[in-house]
């Protein structure tokens, strides 16, 4: 489907996680389609000209945050590779995802029916899954029992929460991003020209990914689409580690030549190793029925538009 010019919303958007890599991206949509723009960020800062910036906790929006809003694009969340991951700091990720979706509802079923917002685009997860193997993981999938898979499923049952108070909800379960700008590819990057990146574990896990502009692609449809539940948001192609390895590798000029066992990774991050060693087919199933049309299906493509 052809993306056409969208006609102005009289309410307004209020999003979280602005000062992140995808809201950043996110917001001249949001400009484009609503009267105005709300944000909310621990430091009262981002989205620049045109946005009410204001500040919260990163769990409780406050009672006038959803004054005037018509749909909450929800991105918040502590970043799950950003620090050793003890006890605490996975007590923030899940807390600053499930706990801030409560509240939010919360807020949204405390207010008159007529001054709910109509829609909730909620993030979530590839993380949902557990190790699939080579088989295909589309949205019917049910939820695997790992940590991130636990945080995920309850982060969407509360978003879900939501469609009890007449507002519609798309969740976006979200691949690995790869954007210049940072996240994740920032990080791979880094080592991999130092000559010094190479294949995690054997190399032959399925790595789901996506590129950000057509993350934010997949988002804007769901804000003015009529679309509802869980959408996999990765692109076409499935790649496995080895393939990202050789792709970076060849995009950077750089060798690949230094694999990082499983032990070590299993040592050094606990719990969320198996965002790393698990292998996830996932596949964009819904994105495909509605006839998206991927501007960078391929990782190469992708890895060369934003690092060659």
């Amino acid at each position: 489907m052809s993306e056409t010019k969208i006609e102005k919303r009289a309410g307004g958007a209020l999003i979280t996680g602005a000062t992140g890599l995808i809201g950043g991206l996110l917001l001249p949509g949001l400009k484009d389609r609503f009267a105005w723009v709300r944000s909310l960020s621990r430091s009262g800062s981002g989205g620049g000209p045109g946005v009410e910036a204001r500040t919260w906790d990163g769990i409780d929006p406050g009672a006038t945050a959803l004054d005037g809003v018509d749909t909450i694009v929800h991105l918040a969340g502590e970043p799950i590779f950003g620090g050793v991951p003890s006890r605490a700091r996975l007590e923030r990720v899940r807390s600053s995802r499930i706990d801030s979706t409560r509240c939010l509802v919360q807020r949204i079923a405390e207010r008159a029916p007529a001054e709910r917002p109509k829609t909730l685009v909620c993030a979530s997860a590839v993380g949902i899954y557990a190790d699939g193997g080579d088989a295909p993981l589309d949205e019917s999938t049910p939820a695997g029992d790992g940590f991130l898979s636990q945080v995920c499923r309850d982060w969407e049952a509360e978003a879900d929460a939501a469609a009890k108070e007449g507002v519609r909800v798309a969740k976006i379960r979200i691949g690995v991003v790869l954007s210049r700008s940072g996240g994740a590819l920032a990080l791979m990057s880094t080592p991999f020209s130092l000559g010094v990146g190479g294949r995690l574990g054997d190399g032959r896990q399925f790595f789901p990914w996506i590129h950000a502009d057509d993350l934010v692609r997949v988002i804007e449809r769901a804000i003015d689409e009529p679309i509802e539940g869980a959408i996999n948001a990765v692109a076409p192609e499935s790649a496995r580690n080895e393939d990202l390895t050789r792709a970076l590798g060849k995009v950077l000029r750089r060798p690949t030549v230094l694999p990082v066992p499983a032990f070590a990774i299993r040592l050094a991050l606990g719990d969320v190793a198996s965002e790393l060693l698990d292998s996830k087919r996932v596949v964009p199933k819904r994105l495909e029925e509605m006839g998206f049309e991927f501007r960078y299906p391929t990782l190469a493509g992708a890895l060369e538009a934003e690092l060659g």
